[in-house]
């Protein structure tokens, strides 16, 4: 249960998190399509308002040329004589949006003025002039420079004529470009809007940004008068994509033109911090956190406590409770009550474990007394049926048989001392073994000496049988065969090395001269005890000149140490 995900596998919080992500994909989904929908009907407006509002600019533009030809055609028969300049200048006070009003002669000498110009002001351009020459009654277009102060000014001309009918000049109102371009503030204008005056040729006349304006595509002004407006797109002077809008102003002579930046679906999402594509994107967001914060504090939290507590009942320490899953969800609670019982089950069945193998333990060592007292028995037996033969060859048959018996009652009797029943120490039994073997017979004492060395090691009864037994045959040959009456010593050693077992037992005696030549019983249980315990049994001359009789056989595994009892934990809580 732990709170991270092992390799290659996914933690809970990612797959609910994934999960929830999953489900609400669809509403992303749908909220991007809304988006880009509701995007395009966006623009779509704000072309369609751009196409509106330069119908707009330029039908108020128009508008102030028809009044301004009015105001002209009002002020023709007036604007000549000594107080020409007085009443133009008188007239431009008393109207708004005018830069200037001026009377042109046949020549295109400047008359008079409402404010003052030079005499040949209108010489620098005189298309405009030469057109109202030619025939046509009306002019509109840019006005030259020398005509206005500051503010740039459309140029709107009449054509005058004298009591004949023939041309006899001009009357220029400069009407301020400024009165005529929309209010940009208008919040039904797109943001960043720019207005031009332009020609046919789509010069820009008049513009206080002309950087914004894009040159426009083929036939435009043609397009233009025919539908009263037109819409394109294209980059303007600086690279960026702009929608323009076009309206004729005063015939074919001069257009109004809007430019609007277009915007993409970044600008405009910044433009709309609440829109659809925004409201999704923070609703997935915000579901992926939240199942991650809550799967933190609600699930896997919890898990990981009880993964703790279920790693001290895997050490056997059962007493501790999850006692702070009090305080958890139903389903964790429910979960930590299982393992509460689960505990309380085991700490039942051990204890029976326990008491079974206490009363069992009790059996086998009342069995393995039972059985050293009957072999107690048989060796008294013998020992009273060896006393009572007189053939010395009997005698010693049945003082071998009793000395083997003997060996096997150690073991049980070893056995049933021991703490482990399945264990029983090497050094302390070969003392006993060596100690009943060398003891006087008839209540003399012994003539042979004994010298033990010993490694630390405990086997079990299966291997400590048959090594017994071969210490009591080499014992045994040694006192019969190596010493006379003065007696003698029996080394006996018990080494572990190498994965190895060595039982060596050797004395000092006369060696084989007193031995048989072919091998006895002794020599061939000898060699039957070593098959026992899948070793070798190796019967030679020692050093000192008497007989060496060693048993090598695999070191046996060390034994397991026990569990410790889940009473030893004392009554605990899990933290």
């Amino acid at each position: 249960m732990n709170a991270t995900p092992s390799h290659g596998r996914l933690s809970i919080r990612f797959r609910l998190g994934f999960a929830v992500a999953l489900a609400l994909t669809p509403i992303l989904i749908l909220g991007a399509v809304q988006a880009v929908a509701e995007y395009r009907r966006d623009t779509a407006a704000r072309t369609v308002s751009l196409g509106q509002a330069a119908q707009r600019s330029a039908a108020g533009a128009r508008a102030r040329v028809q009044a301004a030809v009015a105001l002209l055609d009002t002020l023709s028969p007036q604007s000549v004589g000594f107080s020409c300049a007085p009443r133009l200048a008188g007239l431009l006070d008393r109207v708004s949006g005018y830069e200037n009003i001026i009377r042109f002669d046949a020549a295109g000498r400047v008359v008079c003025s409402a404010t003052s110009v030079t005499a040949d002001a209108g010489k620098g351009d005189q298309d405009w002039f030469n057109r109202l020459r030619a025939g046509d009654s009306l002019v509109v277009g840019r006005a030259p420079p020398a005509l206005y102060a500051a503010d740039p000014a459309v140029l709107t001309a009449v054509r005058t004529v004298d009591e004949r009918g023939r041309f006899n000049g001009a009357l220029v109102a400069a009407i301020r470009l400024s009165s005529l371009a929309p209010d940009l503030a208008d919040p039904t204008l797109p943001r960043g809007a720019e207005v031009a005056l332009a020609d046919a040729q789509g010069r820009l006349l008049v513009a206080a940004h002309p950087e914004f304006f894009a040159a426009p595509p083929a036939g435009w002004a043609a397009q233009t008068l025919r539908q009263g407006a037109m819409l394109w797109e294209g980059p303007d002077r600086m690279g960026e994509r702009r929608t323009q809008a076009a309206a004729p102003l005063a015939g074919d002579d001069a257009f109004v033109i809007l430019s609007a930046p277009r915007p993409g679906i970044l600008f405009w999402a910044s433009l709309n911090p609440l829109s659809n594509i925004i409201f999704p994107l923070l609703a997935w967001f915000t579901a992926w956190v939240t199942v991650w914060i809550v799967t933190e504090r609600v699930v896997i939290r919890w898990l990981a406590y009880l993964d703790r507590i279920a790693s001290i009942y895997a050490k056997g320490r059962f007493s501790v409770r999850p006692v702070q899953a009090d305080s958890a969800p139903a389903e964790i609670r429910a979960l930590a009550q299982t393992l509460d019982v689960m505990a309380d089950a085991i700490l039942a069945r051990d204890q029976s474990l326990r008491d079974s193998l206490a009363e069992k333990d009790a059996l086998m060592r009342e069995i393995h007394h039972r059985v050293k007292n009957n072999l107690q028995v048989i060796t008294s037996l013998l020992n009273m049926q060896q006393r009572a033969l007189a053939d010395p060859a009997a005698r010693a048959a049945m003082s071998d048989t009793r000395q083997r018996i003997t060996a096997l009652a150690l073991i049980y009797r070893a056995l049933y001392q021991s703490p482990d029943l399945r264990r029983v120490d090497v050094r302390q039994f070969l003392e006993e073994l060596i100690a009943q073997l060398t003891v006087g017979e008839g209540g003399r004492p012994s003539m042979v000496r004994t010298e033990l060395q010993a490694d630390d090691l405990e086997i079990d009864p299966d291997k400590l049988a048959p090594l017994a037994l071969f210490a009591v045959e080499a014992i045994t040959n040694a006192r019969k065969h190596a010493f006379g009456e003065k007696g003698g010593l029996i080394r006996v050693g018990f080494t572990v090395a190498d994965g190895e077992v060595t039982l060596e037992i050797s004395d000092d005696g006369r060696g084989g001269a007193d031995m048989p030549d072919e091998p006895g019983v002794g020599r061939t249980l000898m060699s039957a005890f070593a098959r026992q315990l899948r070793g070798r049994a190796e019967i030679g001359s020692g050093p000192g000149g008497g007989l060496t009789a060693k048993l090598i056989f695999p070191a046996p595994e060390a034994p397991m140490a026990p569990e410790p009892s889940p009473a030893d934990s004392g009554n605990q809580a899990a933290a």
